[in-house]
């Protein structure tokens, strides 16, 4: 990006003036097309001058990316990294998350909070530090553990020990860290972070891991745990996966072959599945429950082969004594005589029908002159159901 591209607002010119080469240097990493993934180093960047993620921060990064100052503000308010207020020399991080919280971290926080007079994400007079709590610092091993400016600065912490160093900072020292780089500023840092190198004398270490981030491998041969076939001194591939059209056939086949044994396996699984279902359902309506059915015995006993119609069964001691000829046939010329009506729908069902008799009545349904009350009555909704 030329300067020619750019026209910087009075927000922003400010901080182009100072920081437009290495803008650019951190666009020029990207592809074409592609300098809006840029926001992350340039917002550090920005803190390298502020210390702070400032409102003239955002526009910069803004109009140098082609983008508004609200998508800048989306990312710079989701990090926690990115300070959007002025922050001290050296900000200090206690981790409170579970482990560092029971190995004693909120203990550390709280005296920091006492001796220093200020509390989660708030900066001492001087200018100096800023304190605040982190959920965690990736760190379990050496838990409870403090970084200064993104370095840690004291594993396995207690509240004496951090009350000391902060105590070093604020004097003008730079204690030397329990593990990792040499301390540094919160502005030198946002360089690094940036993606710049530490030109410092020990700004890089490369020191051995510790004794409990190892304990686990202790552990293991001690007791003469291991891997089969496991060869430690065997050296990590650095080759690229071959890309897929490139893949053998044998791999694809047997990829295949997997999927379609799984696809099987299941089939299997829900057919075997259907049928215990079926069996479980037959066996619970098989031998006494089956016998125990009225309807089953009668139908048993009338078509013992189920083709030919037995004779019925004899009523049982005491009960009623089957129908005799006249009467079925009496039953029959009733149930002729009585046809149902229409579809057999109840009075009430058509639109407008009503079960209000219109008959001259009764003695239990009086007629209208017996009842004055009903002369010229409407029917109801509750009477046209």
């Amino acid at each position: 990006m030329s300067d020619s591209t750019v026209e910087f607002s009075s927000a922003a010119a400010p901080l182009a003036e100072k920081l437009l080469e290495p803008a650019r240097a951190i666009l020029a990493r990207y592809p074409a097309g592609r300098e809006r993934s840029a926001l992350l180093p340039l917002l550090h960047l920005v803190q390298t001058e502020e210390g702070f993620v400032s409102p003239n921060g955002v526009a910069f990064c803004a109009e140098i990316l082609g983008i508004n100052k609200a998508q800048v503000g989306a990312v710079a308010t989701f990090y926690t990294m990115y300070k959007r207020r002025p922050t001290g020399e050296y900000l200090v991080s206690v981790c409170t998350n579970t482990l560092c919280n029971v190995m004693g971290g909120q203990e550390v926080y709280d005296q920091l909070v006492e001796h220093l007079g200020v509390g989660h994400d708030e900066t001492t007079g001087d200018g100096k530090i800023t304190l605040e709590h982190a959920e965690c610092l990736a760190a379990c091993d050496y838990a409870p553990v403090v970084t200064v400016n993104y370095d840690f600065a004291i594993d396995q912490a207690t509240p004496q020990a951090a009350v000391a160093m902060v105590d070093g900072l604020r004097a003008g020292e730079r204690p030397m860290p329990a593990r990792g780089a040499r301390l540094c500023s919160l502005r030198d840092m946002s360089m690094q972070l940036a993606g710049f190198a530490d030109e410092r004398d020990g700004a890089l270490t490369d020191g051995p891991a510790g004794a409990p981030t190892l304990r686990g491998v202790t552990l293991a041969q001690e007791h003469g745990i291991a891997v089969a076939g496991y060869d430690p001194d065997t050296p990590i591939t650095k080759t690229k996966p071959a890309p897929r059209e490139e893949r053998t056939s044998q791999s694809r086949v047997a990829g295949v072959a997997r999927e379609a044994a799984s696809k099987v396996k299941a089939a299997v699984e829900t057919v075997a599945a259907t049928a215990t279902g079926s069996r479980d359902k037959a066996d619970r309506t098989t031998g006494a429950e089956k016998a125990e059915d009225p309807q089953i015995r009668t139908a048993a006993a009338r078509n013992p082969d189920a083709a030919t119609p037995g004779e019925p069964p004899a009523p049982a001691p005491g009960g009623p004594p089957p129908p005799s000829a006249e009467g079925a046939a009496a039953e029959a010329a009733g149930a002729a005589a009585n046809p149902p009506a229409g579809d057999a729908k109840p009075a009430g069902d058509e639109p407008g029908e009503t079960v209000v008799s219109e008959n001259t009545g009764s003695a239990d349904h009086p007629t209208a002159e017996a009842n004055p009350g009903w002369t010229g009555a409407q029917p109801t909704d509750e009477e046209k159901k």
